[in-house]
């Protein structure tokens, strides 16, 4: 592909990020150029995204009905899994899923909940004076 040939196709990450790709210039060498994006990208990135915030309000609306704790919906939010926030915070994978359970949550002393306020990068009165 040509150095004016490459696509700059808006997307949602078009303001914030590029993506590096090798063109050739006019005297037939490559070289590197940045892109937006072109169509076929974009489309599958905004599906992505739409996927994700499905997630989002399905797992804030499970913490309002009191089927799970905001530490989920904070993991949901987080674009974190399992694994992930295992890692993060040290516990058991099996502990954090009974974490999720609110009866539980709630038992849950300051510092188990600092990990998961370090975790999500917020405070530990956010997480217990979660807001839905």
């Amino acid at each position: 592909m040509k150095h004016n040939e490459l696509p700059q196709d808006k997307s949602a990450l078009s303001d914030t990020t590029r993506e590096l790709c090798y063109v050739k210039d006019n005297d037939g060498r490559y070289c590197t150029e940045l892109s937006t994006g072109w169509e076929v990208k974009v489309g599958a990135l905004n599906s992505a995204w739409e996927k994700i915030n499905e997630n989002v309000i399905i797992a804030k609306e499970q913490v309002v009905l009191g089927q799970k704790s905001p530490l989920y919906y904070l993991m949901i939010k987080n674009l974190m899994d399992l694994n992930l926030l295992s890692k993060y915070t040290g516990f058991f994978k099996f502990r954090i899923k009974q974490h999720f359970k609110p009866a539980v949550f709630k038992k849950l002393n300051d510092k188990k909940l600092k990990k998961y306020a370090d975790a999500f990068n917020i405070g530990v009165d956010e997480i217990k004076n979660f807001e839905y």
